[in-house]
């Protein structure tokens, strides 16, 4: 009798029903308080030399550079991993399973995580090293997140034949697990400091020298950075705080918006504060910026109702307040393209490359 009341019960009682993810809206890039773009013909990129705001789109095709070429030189990819117990810096946290946080009923732009704890971890790093790289002398390079990125690899062979780039080596850096707060990736990539910069600066670029007899120039012009996401947020993080390090920046769906853990009175927008704040009211940098957004890019993904967790809001901002300062930067809206899309990103990462490093001396370049 006790089981049959129990299945009644069951019967009778609704189940909540599991909270679904928000599917962003599709944005128009004509929106009033969006800046002002060129549109430019369906299936082209934005010219390579030219500083302001454009939308491409809705078709993405591959650039003939994204794929491998007979007759191209071929660069030599290392991989290898890092422990958190070889770190001084970074010895690793995670966010239980499953748990989030909640917001500060005091100020919603806070979220309190209390489910964040010690916890180790393993990253994996790539180091691609072109063919026209000569052992001994010191190369410019481009530090980037989330991952061995085998599709820059195969864009960095096609350019530096072409000498559209300059001869670099490229690494690319995993992340410690997770994502956003009360994470390892979340910790290294939302935090607005200079950390992460002097992470790499201290515990990666050395071991990449020692392990593949290479030398990484100490200029800051010659040094790049990129990412996607908390990845691209990072990446201007890096170059913000050490300008002296890093001038040029490459950014996809990049983060800017409200998700620095713990929460820093300094910045309490996280990296909405970059155009919120930090960048119109400070002194303009030596940066150079290539930024892209989708017009179904993230919005409100998670419970905090901030108003800063806009992804497309946070990029046309960060358009806006770089043109103001007078910053050297490119915009791209891609139409038909969700957060850190794939197919954009083949489009256009030869463009975004030649964009960022231009006025970058190039060895046997007629230009």
């Amino acid at each position: 009798m006790s089981r049959l009341l129990s299945i009644a019960l069951l019967m009778v009682i609704p189940i909540p029903a599991v909270a679904q993810p928000q599917r962003p809206p599709t944005r128009d890039p004509h929106t009033p308080g969006y800046v002002e773009a060129k549109e430019l013909p369906d299936g082209e990129n934005a010219p390579p030399k030219a500083d302001g705001n454009f939308i491409l789109g809705p078709t993405h095709s591959p650039a003939p550079e994204m794929s491998v070429k007979e007759g191209v030189p071929q660069g030599t990819v290392y991989d290898f991993t890092m422990q958190s117990t070889d770190s001084k810096i970074y010895p690793g946290i995670a966010r239980d399973r499953g748990t989030f946080g909640t917001p500060d009923p005091k100020n919603p732009a806070k979220l309190d995580v209390t489910t964040s704890h010690p916890a180790a971890y393993t990253r994996h790093v790539g180091v691609y090293v072109p063919k026209q790289y000569v052992p001994g002398t010191a190369a410019p390079f481009i530090v980037g997140a989330d991952g061995v990125d085998r599709a820059l690899f195969t864009a960095l062979d096609n350019l530096i034949a072409e000498r559209k780039v300059p001869v670099m080596i490229a690494i690319s850096i995993g992340n410690g697990s997770g994502d956003a707060q009360g994470s390892q990736r979340g910790m290294e990539y939302d935090t607005m400091s200079g950390l992460y910069a002097e992470w790499v600066e201290k515990e990666v670029l050395p071991l990449v020298e020692k392990q593949y007899n290479v030398k990484l120039t100490k200029n800051p012009d010659g040094r790049a950075t990129m990412g996607g996401s908390s990845g691209g947020s990072c990446a201007l993080i890096m170059a913000w705080y050490h300008p002296e390090w890093y001038h040029r920046v490459l950014t996809y769906s990049g983060t800017y918006v409200n998700q620095q853990w713990p929460w820093n009175a300094e910045t309490p927008g996280g990296a909405w504060d970059f155009h919120e704040h930090l960048i119109p009211n400070s002194p303009v940098k030596p940066i150079r910026i290539w930024m892209e957004v989708g017009d179904r890019d993230n919005y409100n993904p998670n419970v905090m109702r901030d108003n800063m967790h806009d992804w497309v809001l946070a990029n046309e901002n960060m358009a806006k307040v770089l043109a103001a300062k007078g910053y050297h930067y490119q915009f791209v809206f891609a139409q038909n393209a969700g957060h850190t899309d794939r197919t954009v990103k083949q489009q256009t990462l030869p463009e975004a490359l030649e964009y960022v490093w231009q006025g970058y001396p190039i060895a046997g370049s007629k230009k």
